[in-house]
C-alpha cells in the first residue's frame, strides 16, 4: 500500500471502531502522514480520551510553541514504554513535556509525554494516518 492509498483510508476511518479493537487496542499500524514510517504496530497501544494540547505540526527544526497556537485534542494512543514504538523521536524538554515526532522525517509533534509520568506517551489519532 502506498502512502496515497494510506492517507485515503485514514480519513474513511474515521469512525472509532474501525481503529480500535473490542479490547480498546489500535487495529491497524499506526504510520506518519507525511513520510509513512510506522510509528506504532497494531495491538501496541490503547485508546484515550484524554484531552491535550499540540502545537501545530512543523518539522523538529521548525518546532517552537508559541503562546495559545496549536490544536486541543482528546483521541489519543497511549503507550505505557516507550520501547513499544517503531519509529518516534522525542524533543528536548519544554517545561516538563516532551513532544514525540517521527524519527524519519522529524515532523511533529504527532504526541505527548510528560516528564513526571514514566509510563505515558500519547499520539494524537489526527495526527497519524492507519493502514
Amino acid at each position: 500500500m502506498d502512502k496515497e492509498e494510506s492517507t485515503v483510508e485514514s480519513k474513511e476511518c474515521s469512525d472509532r471502531s474501525e481503529l480500535v479493537s473490542e479490547e480498546g487496542k489500535n487495529l491497524k499500524s499506526v504510520l506518519c502522514q507525511r513520510c509513512g514510517s510506522k510509528v506504532l504496530c497494531p495491538g501496541m497501544a490503547v485508546f484515550s480520551d484524554k484531552e491535550l494540547f499540540l502545537p501545530p505540526m512543523k518539522n523538529k527544526k521548525a518546532l517552537s510553541v508559541t503562546e495559545g497556537s496549536g490544536d486541543s485534542l482528546a483521541a489519543h494512543w497511549l503507550v505505557d514504554d516507550m520501547y513499544t514504538f517503531e519509529n518516534v523521536g522525542f524533543t528536548n524538554d519544554v517545561g516538563r513535556i516532551k513532544y514525540l515526532i517521527c524519527a524519519d522525517c522529524e515532523i511533529g509533534p504527532i504526541g505527548w509525554h510528560c516528564l513526571d509520568d514514566k509510563k505515558s506517551f500519547y499520539v494524537a489519532v489526527e495526527r497519524v494516518d492507519h493502514a
